[in-house]
């Protein structure tokens, strides 16, 4: 039986749990906030839009969405404040001429984390987790505090998502394990009704009516098409640009070496490199490498050196994102281009990179497991001759 462990983060958006990794999908600190400033800011995406129409999104490990949303919430955002800037009535433009053109692929093995998506939960006040089905000591002691949201994600990105996946994964409607789940009552606090009550309506669309039946689907057509604000904004915006969602289920490394298209932008967010290797190693890396415009970037949480040396013998320039609010470094930019590269490896960073801790994970068949991953990357760490981390640490504090 599929089990969820969900809770609210602390600026009222929900994170998971994984028990098989003993690991956190997202940062108790915030998801939606970890999206934002790890993802999307560092993207500069209005220098790119203002030059560009089309954009490519690969979004790796996409789990319950919160990249691909909190992408989607500041495009339309902008795209908003863009016509209202230049006086453009939105109501006026041809329909035929799409102002702009996006495309998404999301990669994730876990179908019912992609199906969940669109019905996650977000902008709780009043968060409480007394109410957790799992125990963690460590995430306890960081959840309930204050909330604190510096974002607030729309309900009509919700919206978008589940239209495109019904549209491209029909077999949603049928799929007892996911039905199961969001029908579980322990699960309900996390999730969206409005977005329940829509599917169930698309839902009861496609199945034969009983007179109850038809009579629901009849009211939730009368407040979704006429009432709904955030419904009508969501048709708003896929009328007037055009968005194509690719969710993909499987292997991220199989999927990529299939796939032909050119992405402006990937975010990579898998678990910790000593949790899933296989997403982090050079071979990997070397693949993105094909799939990345030239003019694009990767970006990912991680801070690891043996990630960012992984990232430079794959052909990348490698930075650092900097996060000006908190004035602090939080993750690893790769770009093929070095004027994409605002925050330069440091001289600690790349002395780091030269030891043990900077020996990156290696796949050549892109088929290896986690464990032979680990233990092939050990083993190599073993035979090296390089100097450890913590004897560079001392050393180069020493020297300062």
């Amino acid at each position: 039986m599929y089990v969820l462990y969900p809770y609210f983060t602390n600026d009222g958006s929900v994170g998971l749990y994984s028990p098989e990794a003993d690991d956190i999908y997202h940062s108790t600190y915030g998801a939606l906030t970890e999206a934002y400033e790890k993802f999307i800011l560092p993207a500069k995406l209005d220098d790119f839009l203002k030059k560009n129409n089309e954009i490519k999104i690969l979004d790796i490990c996409y789990g319950i969405g919160y990249n691909t949303k909190s992408f989607l919430n500041y495009f339309f955002e902008n795209f908003e404040k863009k016509l209202s800037d230049l006086n453009i009535n939105i109501d006026s433009i041809d329909t035929d001429n799409k102002l702009n053109k996006i495309f998404i692929k999301t990669i994730d093995n876990d179908k019912n984390l992609v199906y969940l998506s669109p019905f996650i939960r977000c902008n709780k006040k009043n968060i409480f987790n007394n109410k957790l089905n799992f125990k963690n000591e460590k995430i306890s002691k960081l959840l309930n505090r204050k909330t604190k949201s510096k974002y607030k994600l729309e309900e009509f990105i919700n919206i978008i998502l589940l239209k495109k996946i019904i549209k491209n994964i029909p077999e949603i409607f049928d799929d007892e394990e996911f039905n199961k789940i969001l029908k579980n009552k322990k699960y309900k606090r996390y999730f969206d009704q409005n977005t329940r009550r829509l599917f169930e309506f698309y839902k009861n669309q496609g199945m034969k009516y009983t007179l109850l039946r038809r009579l629901n689907v009849f009211l939730h057509n009368i407040y979704y098409r006429n009432l709904s604000k955030s419904y009508k904004k969501a048709v708003k915006y896929l009328k007037f640009n055009d968005f194509d969602f690719e969710p993909e289920i499987g292997d991220a490394r199989q999927l990529i070496k299939e796939d032909k298209n050119l992405y402006n932008f990937i975010f990579l967010d898998a678990f910790t490199p000593a949790k899933c290797p296989v997403l982090w190693t050079v071979d990997f890396f070397k693949q993105l490498h094909k799939n990345l415009a030239d003019d694009g970037m990767i970006l990912t949480y991680s801070n690891s050196a043996a990630v960012r040396n992984a990232f430079i013998q794959a052909g990348f320039w490698v930075g650092k994102i900097y996060n000006k609010e908190n004035d602090k470094f939080m993750g690893t930019i790769a770009a093929k281009k070095l004027e994409l590269i605002k925050s330069g490896l440091s001289e600690y960073d790349l002395g780091l990179i030269k030891t043990k801790a900077g020996i990156p994970y290696r796949d050549e068949s892109l088929s290896l497991d986690n464990e032979t991953v680990i233990l092939k990357h050990n083993r190599e760490v073993e035979q090296s001759n390089l100097i450890s981390s913590s004897k560079f640490i001392k050393t180069f504090r020493g020297c300062k």
